[in-house]
């Protein structure tokens, strides 16, 4: 690994929020899914959570740019359940849903530990799941169509997120001597070196399973 690439990885490692995060209840289309990751890397997402559709989370494709390998996905059999685990952790349940309660979605505080929660490409949120969140937001429609993509709002809502986290100064690079920044770094420094010593056909004697796969 040439010291540039390491330098980078380093600059992107301590700049990752490890407490803004988006939850995907049943998204099944494959390039959604690639979509929505690739978005939560640019914003410096650390982690992202997902209740898989039947069949399990589809295979990604060229949509995701490599983005699987740098936002950890954890995988929840169930969207009350893993609602729940994030509240209990501190964090501030939104869905995307349409309802007369839903808010602009530039309205809420994203500074505050922060999930967003997202539905299935035809039905949205499920009415448990919405339950289980702390308020609504909706994106304003000025068209004929009553929706985006799901991957599109996504994006909306986190980049949202990520103007206000800028304005309060929660992108200043974190200290890689600190948690969790310090393993992020690490993980990511040891992946890399594995993947070029792969690629160079030298077998690495630290070469685990499933270094590819950033889920759990």
């Amino acid at each position: 690994m040439t010291p540039e690439r390491k330098a980078r990885i380093e600059q992107v490692a301590a700049v990752r929020q490890r407490d803004l995060t988006v939850f995907l209840e049943r998204v099944h289309k494959a390039h959604n899914v690639a979509a929505i990751l690739r978005t939560c890397d640019a914003v410096g997402m650390m982690e992202a959570h997902a209740v898989p559709p039947t069949g399990g989370i589809p295979k990604l494709n060229h949509t995701a740019q490599g983005a699987q390998r740098w936002v950890k996905l954890h995988r929840h059999h169930d969207a009350v359940e893993g609602l729940r685990s994030l509240r209990q952790k501190g964090f501030s349940l939104y869905a995307a849903h349409f309802s007369e309660q839903a808010v602009d979605f530039r309205q809420p505080d994203y500074t505050h530990p922060t999930a967003i929660v997202l539905g299935t490409e035809k039905f949205g949120v499920s009415d448990e799941a919405v339950a289980e969140c702390d308020g609504e937001i909706v994106i304003p429609m000025a068209g004929m169509s009553q929706s985006l993509n799901v991957s599109v709002a996504t994006a909306l809502i986190l980049y949202e997120a990520q103007r206000q986290r800028l304005a309060a100064g929660m992108y200043e690079p974190q200290s890689l001597a600190e948690e969790p920044w310090k393993s992020l770094s690490e993980q990511w420094i040891e992946r890399e070196t594995v993947r070029r010593s792969k690629g160079r056909g030298i077998r690495s004697p630290t070469t685990k399973s499933g270094d590819e796969d950033c889920s759990t």
